[in-house]
């Protein structure tokens, strides 16, 4: 059977700081919503028929080239801390903690494919990679659904297109969505009157974890608020061109914080963030995102700050969170000891 601490070992390769934009883009995803043509959908489904979707769901998949060698995870088989640390991974959503019977996820190489059964609808297909690459993302996404489609039948509408449990995922089903790194934005206090400018033209941004979650460490994810009307490469493009204005946006707030007087506040801001992290003994999650803004800010300005680089501070991101830490401990911490577990893992990577 599939360890989850074998994930703690292997590369997260949408984490890897390449591709357009990384300083300020860490990934981008796309996901397709789809539900099979008969079952009800998981939010009226019977035990019974959530089970049969999960058994149908796995079967397919593991015919695909892009699943083949998959891992195959059933939320019966897992403790809740396992479950936490999907979450943590972005593999799957908070929302499926609420109802796991009968749920499940499938993670593939590197974790950039991934498929949650039995959340809202009866399939999330998603693909992920770093920077912005979104029309990569899609083609890889839409190929996924193409393989899984051999088998399986999707609910689809000739109007409405596919079906979807939620009215606003109706068209193309499609979610594009980035996670963006907006420290200059939000320390100008120009990110309200931006996000409030995104919603009127049908975006939206969300915390860390997606809907409902906090920001930490200046880092959001910003995606389509709807999917009817137009195709999905039409979306995607749409989302690039708007991340674009978006970004040209922050390095605009980040220049102007850099200016005069208040560049010598924000060196020593940054380099007052790699002290604490060097030397830091117990640190919550919450600091420690705070502080990786600024030391990954300072990066993405050029500052040398000794041997770091984007890949280490993107990786802390994603592992020092509470549940990697009492993974990687190999049972539950109370929260001192998953602080000061933290400040090891975090001085090692620094050192």
């Amino acid at each position: 059977m599939f360890q989850l601490s074998n994930l703690l070992k292997s590369p997260i390769g949408w984490l890897k700081a390449e591709g357009e934009f990384s300083d300020q883009v860490v990934s981008c995803r796309v996901r397709l919503a789809r539900n099979l043509k008969e079952p009800p959908y998981p939010t009226s489904a019977l035990p019974r028929e959530l089970k049969l979707v999960l058994e149908q769901v796995f079967h397919a998949a593991k015919k695909t080239k892009e699943l083949g060698h998959a891992a195959y995870l059933k939320f019966s088989d897992m403790e809740k801390l396992d479950q936490q640390f999907l979450v943590e991974r972005h593999l799957i959503s908070a929302d499926m903690l609420e109802n796991p019977a009968h749920a499940g996820v499938i993670v593939g190489d590197k974790e950039l494919a991934g498929v949650m059964v039995n959340e809202e609808d009866h399939l999330r297909l998603q693909y992920l990679l770093p920077g912005l690459s979104l029309n990569k993302a899609l083609q890889s996404a839409l190929a996924l659904e193409g393989a899984l489609g051999r088998d399986l039948t999707w609910a689809f509408h000739d109007e409405f297109g596919f079906l979807t449990s939620c009215p606003t995922n109706v068209g193309t089903a499609l979610r594009a969505s980035c996670l963006v790194h907006l420290p200059g934005l939000v320390n100008t206090q120009a990110i309200t009157p931006l996000f409030q400018e995104l919603s009127k033209i049908g975006f939206v941004a969300r915390g860390f974890y997606g809907e409902g979650s906090k920001a930490y460490g200046q880092l959001y994810q910003i995606s389509n608020a709807t999917s009817i009307g137009k195709s999905e490469q039409e979306l995607t493009e749409t989302m690039s061109s708007v991340l674009k204005n978006v970004l040209r946006h922050e390095m605009q707030m980040r220049l102007k914080l850099m200016k005069g007087a208040g560049k010598a506040k924000i060196f020593d801001r940054i380099w007052r963030a790699y002290g604490v992290m060097r030397y830091t003994r117990l640190i919550s999650y919450e600091e420690t995102m705070e502080e990786l803004s600024w030391i990954r800010m300072g990066l993405a300005l050029k500052i040398a700050l000794d041997h770091l680089n984007l890949d280490k501070i993107n990786h802390l991101i994603i592992v020092a969170q509470p549940a990697h830490i009492q993974m990687a401990a190999g049972r539950e911490l109370n929260p001192q000891e998953r602080d000061e577990l933290r400040a090891n893992l975090v001085r090692q990577t620094l050192d």
